[in-house]
C-alpha cells in the first residue's frame, strides 16, 4: 500500500450492479469483508395467487460500500459477479457524502414510512405525472399545500428518499 493509501480514511462509494441483483452482490461483498449498505423498503408484490410484503432496493441497481479505495480494493470489488462499476465522474472516482450517508442510514433506521422521491433542485424542469395537471411541464418553485416532506438526496447517483414529518422537527443548517 503506498503511502498516501495509508493515509487515506474510509469513505462511502456507490457501486453499480445488475439491476435484480444487488441482494447477491451485497452478500457477496460482504463475504469479501466489506462493509455495505443496500437500503431497502417494503413493499407489495403481486403473485398470481396472492400478494406479498417483500423487500425491495431504495435504489435499483445501486448499493454503498465503505472502504478505503485504493487499486487493490478496487479491483477486489470490480471483480465481484454481479458488479458492473464504481460510480465515477469525469474527474475520477467521488465518495458518497458522509453527511448524506448518515442522513440516509438515521432515515432507514427510524422512518416508519419512507418512500422514494424523484431527485429535485429548485428550479427545475419538472412533469407532472397525477392529477388534473398530469402532463403539465414546468419549472419547480416550490411545493404549496403539501405536508412537510424530508428529503435526503444521494448526489452521485442522483436519487432520492423523504419521509413526512413536522415543520417543527426542522431547523435550518447554519453555514
Amino acid at each position: 500500500m503506498t503511502e498516501s493509501a495509508s493515509q487515506m480514511s474510509p469513505a462511502w462509494h456507490a457501486i453499480y450492479a445488475q439491476v435484480r441483483h444487488e441482494s447477491k452482490v451485497y452478500s457477496r461483498l460482504t463475504a469479501k469483508s466489506f462493509e455495505c449498505l443496500l437500503p431497502q423498503i417494503e413493499r407489495w408484490s403481486r403473485r398470481r395467487d396472492r400478494r406479498k410484503k417483500i423487500q425491495v432496493p431504495i435504489f435499483p441497481g445501486y448499493l454503498f460500500v465503505h472502504t478505503v479505495l485504493d487499486n487493490y480494493q478496487q479491483v477486489k470489488i470490480l471483480q465481484t459477479a454481479g458488479v458492473v462499476r464504481i460510480v465515477r465522474t469525469k474527474d475520477g472516482l467521488l465518495p458518497v457524502p458522509d453527511s448524506q450517508m448518515n442522513s440516509l442510514i438515521t432515515l432507514l433506521g427510524n422512518a416508519s414510512v419512507l418512500t422514494t422521491h424523484p431527485y429535485l433542485n429548485e428550479g427545475m424542469r419538472v412533469k407532472i405525472v397525477n392529477g388534473p395537471l398530469y402532463g403539465c411541464e414546468g419549472i419547480l418553485v416550490r411545493k404549496k399545500n403539501e405536508k412537510t416532506r424530508l428529503v435526503v438526496a444521494i448526489d452521485i447517483i442522483q436519487q432520492a428518499v423523504s419521509v413526512e414529518l413536522s415543520e417543527e422537527d426542522v431547523e435550518p443548517i447554519s453555514l
